[in-house]
């Protein structure tokens, strides 16, 4: 395998490094050229997993739909809880890097509090571990 700015010690790593570059560039160029540009970019953070009926939309006796309406609610607190946390994170590593004048973190700690009001609206009495069904009632 040719090792870039290394040039080849003697006449066998020269042969060998012919050999691979016959192979290499070829398969190369085609991944540059024709495989890469043509490929759709997937971020799999970015994932989007599809919306379920509610639990007022559920039958009574359908109970695949009220595990997905309770996984889909136990996804949404998750989602919730971890935006919360980071604004956490971005409001505590503003007041360490800008301390003792924090007027500039200002924007962060309202944002921060309206999402702890809106998170303790939504969840804040339920307890850790709660089913929709709780929820709603």
């Amino acid at each position: 395998m040719p090792s870039g700015d290394v040039p080849p010690r003697n006449a066998f790593e020269r042969f060998y490094n012919g050999i691979f570059s016959l192979w290499d560039t070829p398969v190369t160029w085609f991944r540059e050229k024709v495989v890469a540009p043509n490929r759709k970019q997937y971020y799999w953070y970015h994932r989007q997993l599809p919306r379920v009926p509610e639990i007022d939309q559920c039958y009574t006796d359908d109970l695949m739909c009220k595990f997905e309406a309770n996984e889909q609610y136990k996804r949404d607190r998750d989602v919730d809880t971890r935006i919360l946390q980071i604004l956490i994170r971005r409001r505590d590593d503003c007041y360490i890097y800008e301390s003792p004048n924090t007027e500039k973190c200002k924007k962060l700690h309202e944002d921060f509090r309206e999402a702890e009001l809106n998170w303790f609206i939504k969840y804040g009495d339920l307890g850790p571990h709660v089913t929709v069904v709780n929820d709603v009632l």
